[in-house]
């Protein structure tokens, strides 16, 4: 469940962005690079602003993603921070949150390196920019190939809040074939 911290909170009267209608039109894959970014996405009431994953020291920003030329979901622009699929449900509402980061960069470990150490039960903060605070237990990580994704399981609707983190996965030889996912639930 969201609870709300005390804290002044600025929103600008009527600026809301709609989510695409069908979030698993998006596509899957999450990659490194190589296609060009689409055009900067901007940022709505409730969206998520930092996660915080004691269990594996995560504390970063999140940025907002839409969508590359491609259809593809964008990808954070720097290794240090997250990004949050901007066509995905904010932090506590019913459907899934989709967050992506990467797993390394040229110079060493980035953002989501140690995802795959998450276990059951690991607990996962989304602060988001309305001061509200949506806390998540991790139900499970598994690795899919990127060929065979399960693009419905990570972005497609669900009955309750839930929480989808991404990023590459398996043996590299200069591109990942895999996809890590932690699928996660909102703490009731």
């Amino acid at each position: 469940m969201a609870e709300v911290r005390t804290a002044p909170v600025l929103v600008a009267a009527g600026l809301l962005l709609t989510a695409p209608a069908a979030t698993t039109a998006a596509r899957a894959v999450f990659t490194h690079g190589g296609e060009t970014s689409g055009p900067p996405v901007g940022t709505r009431p409730g969206a998520p602003a930092r996660l915080s994953v004691p269990a594996i020291g995560i504390d970063a920003v999140v940025e907002p993603l839409g969508l590359r030329p491609s259809g593809a979901v964008d990808v954070p622009r720097r290794f240090d921070t997250v990004g949050w699929y901007a066509g995905s449900v904010v932090p506590g509402a019913t459907g899934p949150t989709v967050l992506l980061g990467h797993i390394d960069s040229h110079t060493g470990p980035a953002v989501f390196y140690r995802l795959a150490a998450l276990r059951p039960g690991d607990w996962v903060t989304v602060d988001r920019a309305d001061a509200a605070v949506a806390r998540f237990v991790v139900d499970r990580v598994t690795q899919f190939s990127k060929a065979h994704f399960p693009t419905r399981a990570v972005y497609g609707p669900t009955s309750r809040p839930e929480l989808r983190m991404v990023t590459c996965a398996g043996p590299s030889h200069g591109h990942y074939h895999d996809n890590l996912v932690v699928f996660a639930h909102l703490e009731r």
